[in-house]
């Protein structure tokens, strides 16, 4: 099951979207996992401030430092679980930054949590950039299932 709630701000992009549109998002996510040989299981997005990732990034990560998102794996072998925490407040200023919408910056941002899951990493310029493919390649398919 895929979930999306927010923690500590008023946000409705999920919560309040049409559920033709939550199934769209949904069964990409299933199908882009897919294509790493995963199934879903259980994954919780929270969407929340920056102060809140804040919290999250010091209390379980020991890192003093805010960012878009924060991983929490929780994954089998054959399927992709966890709670993925979203700052909508980053994901907004580096949309301002890169010049693109907001929602087309979240999709990746979504994907990119999906991609941790699978396994992939991006702690350095190489896998970085191997990341940056990889969301880029998933969101290309994202038009298949509109």
């Amino acid at each position: 099951m895929i979930n999306f709630i927010t923690e500590d701000i008023n946000y409705s992009l999920f919560i309040n979207h049409s559920r033709e549109e939550r199934v769209r998002i949904e069964r990409w996510i299933r199908a882009v996992a897919a294509g790493y040989g995963f199934a879903v299981g259980d994954i919780t997005y929270i969407f929340c401030s920056d102060e809140r990732i804040l919290e999250v990034n010091r209390q379980f990560l020991q890192h003093d430092y805010y960012t878009d998102i924060i991983t929490f794996d929780y994954s089998t072998p054959s399927r992709i679980s966890g709670d993925i925490y979203i700052s909508l407040d980053t994901v907004a200023s580096n949309a301002q930054e890169l010049g693109i919408a907001f929602e087309d910056e979240l999709l990746r941002i979504l994907i990119h949590g999906v991609l941790h899951l699978t396994g992939q990493g991006d702690k350095t310029p190489e896998t970085k950039a191997v990341m940056t493919a990889k969301e880029d390649a998933a969101l290309a398919i994202l038009p298949l299932y509109r």
